[in-house]
């Protein structure tokens, strides 16, 4: 009522003055109000109505792009205040949905075209800005601003909140009036590199990763102490997002960690954060909630009942509905999670039974992953297809240094696989390209005897493949090291099992098999996954944002590449990859696990980072200019390669088509100021403990952004999407991809070889990973391998008037058909059955390049962003 009066007193005011008569620039604002997952705040939002009444409302100011102000610094002129109309009668649904409010500013002569617009948010709450729409701007028609930002009270900031029109400027081209605003923006978000960052904070800085260990935990102990990875020759690192929390009290070298409680809440600048739909932050209160109150049920759980699996069966009950005994799980979790989420943490029918959804891999035949075929195909159609090579010597040579480690070289002979390989001898098999090799030895032979200390007890593996006729791959012989038990100079001692079927000889081939799944299982989750997209890509978002202003095109074209990168990447952190996290209970390095990582980095190179390249390095592609893509694969069946090779070249097309309407000659990718900051800092601070590198683009030409473009959206998008959602659908039986060996090869004459011969399955499951970790790794992968409902894919973006040049438009368009087509191809593919590795025993099609998905468990689509 008041707001009312006091809007007709505005009115009968302006009739006297004549300020009614004056021309107005109409406008539309999309928002959206503070909420917490479906709720919004009814405290915030009964005090910002009280602030409404009281005059404090939210207020916008148009910024000339052509006339400045010689009291400001010449900077664009700015124009009187308007207010957001109707926030007090605009009923916000109870659903995190967006509001539209009018607001209505005067025309100002001395404006002319706005180019930006300061807003003051004078409420007691923070709010999403979306977008402000400005409409009839006299000799301009329509102005359209993409905000996509959260914008808190004014009092938490020093400087005003500017945003500036979605039309895209390179540096020297920036009309001068906004060219301070543009300049001080960059500023605010660099932030000054000291103290706590709080959550309206949205600064972007670099920190080495010291806030994985907690030795304030157990300060008589080094249990939880964890080395800090990056700044070092021993331990090089990507950088991550600085939060400026104090040192630990125990360690000043490390940083204090948040108490579990607080997870959520870990810093990462505001617009990083998880919230622009309920499934996003659905995903983080799930993984959360496993941790906080699943693991620890779990735990007692299976204190209380045996803690293995018994047959093959037991692990199916898990699938098809299992009884949780009387005790308090279901009541604990139900006391501390919201409903909505509890439907799908924890799926339970009628009858109380705790199940889980069915993986692909055994949903149309429970025994074709234990055959040969199976375990060789994922090899290439998989959830880690990106570490077969081409065997090109043999036998398999190490490249540890033989003055540390001895001799590494494999045992694998000749008799152990010549009379295989269809007729052929093992140097025509090699000259035809028809042996290939899934090697782990030298990455995880220097930590062995360290981890073989934990409960963990695992070999270093080897494992040798043939090509058939037909185009799959037969697996010839594993090999299974152990460090010398004298010393590490001493060399490998190895033991080498090939192929058998039936009888005792069978269930040692099925447990070879199983310990090279668990050094790939953790392969694939340490380095393929976490150090190779979601930790390499941390210190691009962070240099982007500090860098590249919202107006460079290089920014509009790489952000959808970076949502929620950092806030999954800090929230892994917290709860993960740290000392006694997820990680480290259910994947075999086990405390070693991310300082394993940082040894693998020193190997990283951004540029064979590109698919083609990645092929080459790998002895499974040639270079051939009359191919597709100018390669030539070595093996024709190659999935992951196939798909992904059209993906890639989909991406290439794309970034070039936009980077050539913004850069027309190599001079002005070197004279673009902004740019060469961005690219030197990357390398020297956010890769710093690889600046050195002679790898390194220079920066210098067309061709190298447009290559170092393609890379980082390849990274960010395709290659993880392929190493990420078919966890759940090949990992969610854990037999087929166990994570944690227990004990060693039983030996003819012990206890655990009889049980082998009398129990076999039995004998499997005591071998790898327990029943509690079995629960606890799938809950996680289950969670992680789902999309969110809000998820944007590959070809697509949250708004389509995400830039106002209409040749990037068309250019956007048209690599959105292009990857509509190849979904077209791949559905093809996976229909021919002369594609053998396609589909497999498993009768699993590969969908996991397929470009869209919807949201849940589907084993197939790729998001723009590392987004979970």
């Amino acid at each position: 009522m008041l707001h009312s009066i006091i809007e007709m007193l505005r009115s009968i005011i302006g009739a006297i003055t004549g300020e009614n008569d004056r021309k107005k620039i109409r406008g539309t604002v999309v928002l959206m109000k503070k909420n917490v997952l479906d709720f919004t705040d009814l405290r915030s939002s009964i005090i910002d109505r009280v602030y409404e009444l009281l005059g404090k409302g939210v207020s916008l100011q148009l910024v000339s792009a052509v006339h400045t102000d010689r009291t400001n610094g010449l900077q664009g002129q700015v124009g009187k205040p308007a207010y957001l109309k109707g926030w007090i009668t605009t009923i916000t649904s109870l659903t995190a949905g967006e509001s539209a409010f009018k607001v209505t500013f005067d025309h100002d002569a001395e404006i002319g075209q706005p180019g930006a617009f300061i807003i003051r948010n004078n409420h007691r709450s923070e709010f999403y800005l979306r977008t402000l729409t400005l409409e009839d701007v006299p000799g301009l028609g329509r102005i359209h601003f993409v905000c996509n930002s959260w914008v808190y009270p004014a009092d938490k900031y020093d400087t005003d909140r500017v945003f500036f029109t979605n039309q895209a400027y390179l540096p020297s081209e920036t009309p001068g009036p906004l060219r301070g605003y543009r300049e001080s923006e960059l500023v605010n978000l660099r932030g000054y590199g000291t103290g706590e960052l709080k959550e309206w904070d949205r600064v972007y800085d670099y920190a080495y990763y010291n806030d994985l260990g907690n030795p304030d935990r157990d300060p008589t102990s080094a249990k939880y102490a964890r080395p800090v990875l990056g700044g070092s020759v021993k331990y090089p690192y990507p950088r991550r997002g600085r939060t400026g929390r104090p040192p630990s009290e125990t360690d000043p070298n490390t940083e204090s960690r948040l108490p579990l409680l607080m997870s959520l809440n870990i810093y990462v600048p505001r617009d990083e954060r998880f919230g622009h739909i309920k499934k996003s932050d659905f995903l983080a209160y799930a993984l959360k909630a496993l941790v906080q109150f699943v693991l620890p049920e779990f735990e007692t759980l299976c204190d209380s009942t045996p803690n293995e699996f018994d047959s093959f069966q037991d692990v199916f009950q898990l699938y098809e509905g299992f009884k949780v005994p009387d005790g308090p799980l279901l009541d604990k979790i139900k006391e501390n999670i919201p409903l909505e989420m509890l439907k799908e943490l924890v799926r339970t029918d009628e009858e109380g039974l705790f199940k889980f959804p069915t993986p692909q891999v055994i949903k149309e035949d429970k025994s074709a992953w234990r055959t040969d075929k199976e375990f060789a195909r994922e090899m290439l159609a998989g959830l880690n297809p990106v570490v077969i090579r081409r065997l090109e010597e043999f036998p398999p040579e190490s490249k540890l240094d033989p003055e540390v480690y001895g001799n590494q070289n494999s045992s694998i002979t000749k008799e152990h696989i010549e009379n295989h390989l269809d007729g052929l001898t093992i140097n025509k098999a090699l000259e035809k390209k028809r042996l290939f090799i899934l090697d782990h030895h030298d990455t995880l032979m220097p930590y062995l005897r360290k981890i073989n200390m934990t409960s963990t007890k695992t070999y270093a593996s080897r494992t040798v493949l043939f090509l058939k006729d037909g185009g799959t791959l037969k697996p010839l012989a594993i090999e299974l090291s152990l460090p010398h038990p004298d010393g590490d100079k001493f060399g490998a001692v190895s033991k080498v099992y090939t192929p058998a079927e039936h009888g005792v000889e069978g269930s040692i081939w099925q447990l070879a098999k199983a310990y090279a799944a668990v050094n790939d299982s953790g392969h694939h989750q340490l380095l393929s996954h976490w150090l190779n997209t979601h930790a390499v890509i941390e210190p691009f978002v962070i240099a982007t944002n500090r860098q590249l202003s919202v107006l460079h095109p290089i920014n509009k074209l790489l952000d959808p590449h970076f949502r929620d990168t950092m806030n999954i990447n800090a929230l892994a952190r917290q709860i993960l990859i740290n000392a006694g996290g997820v990680v480290e209970s259910t994947v075999y390095p086990s405390k070693y696990a991310m300082e394993m990582s940082s040894i693998v980095y020193k190997n990283w190179v951004f540029t064979e980072q590109a698919l083609p390249a990645d092929l080459i390095n790998r002895g499974m592609a040639e270079k051939d200019s009359d191919a597709p893509h100018g390669l030539r694969l070595v093996l024709d069946d190659y999935p992951y390669a196939v798909d992904g090779l059209e993906i890639w070249s989909a991406i290439e097309t794309w970034v070039e088509d936009y980077c050539s309407f913004y850069y027309k000659t190599d001079e002005m990718v070197e004279k673009d100021s902004e740019l060469q900051s961005w690219w030197k800092e990357l390398r020297e601070e956010g890769h710093g403990d690889k600046k050195d590198e002679a790898w390194w683009p220079k920066m210098h030409t067309v061709k190298e952004l447009m290559d170092t473009c393609t890379i980082i959206i390849w990274v960010a998008s395709a290659l993880h999407a392929a190493v990420n959602f078919g966890q759940y659908p090949y990992a969610g039986f854990l037999p087929n991809r166990p994570t944690i060996s227990r004990r060693f090869m039983p030996e003819e004459g012990t206890p655990e070889y009889e049980e082998l011969k009398s129990n076999p399955e039995k004998a499997f499951l005591k071998t790898i990973t327990a029943q509690l970790q079995t629960l606890l790794g799938i809950s996680l992968i289950e969670i992680l391998s789902r999309h969110s409902s809000d998820e944007v894919y590959l070809g697509q973006r949250d708004t389509p008037e995400w830039t106002q040049d209409a040749t990037p438009l068309k250019a956007f368009e048209k690599f959105g058909r292009k990857l509509a087509d190849i979904e077209e191809n791949i559905i093809k593919r996976n229909g021919d059955e002369k594609f053998k590795n396609r589909v497999g025993p498993v009768n699993m099609p590969y969908t996991l390049l397929y470009p869209t998905s919807k949201g849940g468990l589907t084993g197939k689509g790729i998001p723009n962003s590392v987004s979970i």
